[in-house]
């Protein structure tokens, strides 16, 4: 007898968050963190004293 209950609340409350997420644009981009990782950023997050001399950013010395 109770479980019923509760089980109705529950997944109205489920319905209740999946709309506030989907209000809040929760879903809209769904491939853009999933490409964000190919972007080359990490020039960016080396310290300027710790590259080093002589070698630009994305430039391979092979001789």
């Amino acid at each position: 007898m109770i479980l019923v209950p509760v089980m109705l609340v529950l997944v109205a409350l489920g319905i209740v968050l999946f709309s506030w997420a989907v209000k809040n644009g929760q879903y809209d981009d769904l491939d853009g963190p999933a490409h964000r990782i190919l972007y080359d950023d990490d020039n960016d997050k080396i310290p300027d004293d710790a590259k080093q001399p002589g070698k630009q950013s994305g430039e391979d010395q092979t001789s």
